[in-house]
């Protein structure tokens, strides 16, 4: 198999240990906040210095209403963060996860209400079937025994669907943004915003970084340099030489991966409802990326925790 599509392989498996290392610092007493805060914390603590050392001149030419976008696309990635960590630990992980990666669907439907671009047939086709395999989802969770998928599942499921929903929201608003800077000066800015305004709502909802116990810092740090950076990165550098409709597709593979990790670590186990329901959510998430119309410059594929 060729390298770049080890890479890639590579990159899906590293964002697939986002979920499961929430849980284990979540378990070791953090609160979800504080986690998000700690995760975005760290990540920015690394890529900024970088971005100030290699790409100094780069940023000292952006003008107010780049860093009004850059801070506007980190408050949304900091309401994704917060609302997606949040609902594991009220849901399961292989439903949190196929809930916030309908991110593809929920930016069609914003584009077309925000920016009037209305989805193709296949795209509006896409849209339904996902929306039947949340529904899917949903209803496994509800029926199931109290405590056998979380603490509160349609708490859980609303919750990473309104991640989903911020995702998308960081997407549209930086895209602009994005296409213009190299990838170090985006992301440096994006995540600095993200940690500023993460910090903020942990402080406010009582869970500040100095409230994360020691023992949950380990799998904190390793989702910041695992899923948020050397994950993303991969996924971005594979961008340079697979076409971002593959890449986007091969993301698909995260909440697979996700759920199988939570099977072996947690006991997690699926019904066939909610196997169905994942079934459904991805094929709708396939036939909606089929539909997308092409964009007149290159776009990212759509990032993951």
């Amino acid at each position: 198999m060729p390298l770049r599509f080890l890479a890639l392989a590579a990159g899906v498996l590293i964002v697939s240990t986002a979920a499961l290392l929430i849980r284990f610092a979540i378990d070791a007493g953090a609160g979800p906040l504080a986690v998000a805060a700690g995760r975005l914390t760290l990540a920015a603590a690394v890529v900024v210095p970088l971005a100030l050392w290699r790409r100094g001149p780069e940023l000292g030419r952006l003008q107010r209403r780049d860093w009004g976008i850059a801070a506007v696309a980190g408050l949304f990635l900091a309401v994704h963060f917060a609302t997606w960590i949040a609902s594991l630990h009220y849901t399961s992980v292989a439903s949190s996860v196929a809930l916030v990666t309908t991110n593809p669907i929920w930016v069609g439907l914003l584009s077309w209400w925000l920016l009037g671009e209305p989805p193709t047939r296949r795209t509006a086709a896409g849209i339904a079937m996902a929306v039947a395999g949340s529904a899917l989802i949903i209803a496994s969770d509800l029926s199931a025994a109290p405590g056998t998928v979380g603490r509160d599942p349609l708490l859980g499921n609303a919750l990473a669907l309104a991640g989903a929903v911020a995702i998308s929201g960081y997407f549209l608003v930086g895209r602009g943004l994005n296409r213009r800077l190299t990838l170090l000066a985006y992301i440096a800015i994006v995540y600095g915003a993200a940690a500023l305004a993460m910090n903020g709502i942990a402080m406010a909802g009582g869970q500040p970084l100095w409230s994360i116990p020691a023992a949950a810092w380990l799998p904190i740090a390793a989702m910041a340099l695992g899923p948020q950076l050397a994950g993303h990165t991969i996924i971005n550098a594979s961008l340079r030489h697979l076409s971002a409709t593959f890449v986007a597709l091969a993301i698909l593979g995260e909440p697979v991966g996700s759920a199988v990790l939570a099977w072996l670590f947690l006991g997690e186990t699926f019904t066939g409802l909610q196997l169905a329901g994942f079934a459904t959510l991805l094929s709708g998430i396939v036939v909606a990326a089929g539909g997308e119309r092409r964009p007149s410059a290159p776009e990212p594929a759509p990032e993951r925790p």
